[in-house]
């Protein structure tokens, strides 16, 4: 059982940056491969970057890439979200999630259905 926590979101201008933070307890959290996700309203939940459990690999959406950077820090069972040069179109509630895949597929990660647990979500708004 993993529960994760998300914490760092807040209102933006345009061209700004926030930092996410997940926390998870339980003692598999440094075993589990870990998402980050986006729902605008009306909109379905999308994928945003992926880490892989050892940190060794980085996905990415093509709408964050070379703006976003996921990292972690298993030692503090936590997971970032660095967000740069905000647009508005960015303006979502992000979650993050923890699935147990073993792969260097990235289109493996893409999928909500990977993951197990989640967290109750960061809202993230940017001004224009």
């Amino acid at each position: 059982q993993v529960q994760l926590v998300e914490s760092g979101g807040g209102l933006v201008q345009a061209g700004g940056s926030l930092r996410l933070s997940c926390v998870g307890s339980g003692r598999t959290f440094g075993s589990q491969a870990m998402g980050w996700f986006r729902q605008a309203p009306g909109k379905e939940r999308e994928f945003v970057a992926a880490i892989t459990w050892g940190a060794a690999s980085t996905y990415y959406a093509d709408t964050v890439k070379g703006r976003f950077t996921i990292s972690r820090d298993n030692a503090k069972n936590t997971v970032y979200l660095q967000m740069n040069s905000l647009k508005p179109e960015d303006t979502a509630v992000y979650y993050c999630a923890a699935s147990p895949l073993r792969t260097y597929n990235s289109g493996s990660y893409y999928s909500t259905n990977v993951y197990d647990y989640w967290g109750q979500g960061t809202q993230v708004t940017v001004s224009s």
